[in-house]
């Protein structure tokens, strides 16, 4: 589904790792894919400017094509309506910069 986006399930994943399992855990934030961006995101609560530029623009690449491919005009409302919402979180989110790398948050514990 091309409104439904990653980071909530990367996230939830990190979360129920970091809940049940240092290994799963240390092993998801070592993931050559995903890694640093969960880890970014936990640790410094940002992502960085080109993965908000990507993900707004993967998002609505896709976006036109699912409406365009949906018949019920309800449910391309919906999808729109969620997407725009997606959008707005992503803006919304901290990015993180090369002076927010350098110097790490205190008391960060896994």
């Amino acid at each position: 589904m091309p409104i439904l986006p990653t980071t909530p399930f990367l996230l939830l994943s990190a979360f129920c790792y970091i809940r049940s399992s240092k290994r799963l855990y240390h092993w998801l934030i070592n993931h050559k894919v995903f890694g640093q961006y969960i880890y970014n995101y936990l640790t410094y609560g940002a992502v960085k400017k080109n993965t908000k530029i990507v993900a707004i623009l993967s998002l609505w690449i896709t976006i036109p094509i699912a409406i365009f491919l949906i018949p019920n005009q309800y449910v391309k409302i919906i999808i729109f309506i969620i997407a725009t919402s997606v959008t707005i979180y992503i803006l919304n989110l901290k990015t993180l910069t090369e002076e927010n790398l350098t110097h790490p948050p205190q008391n960060h514990e896994y």
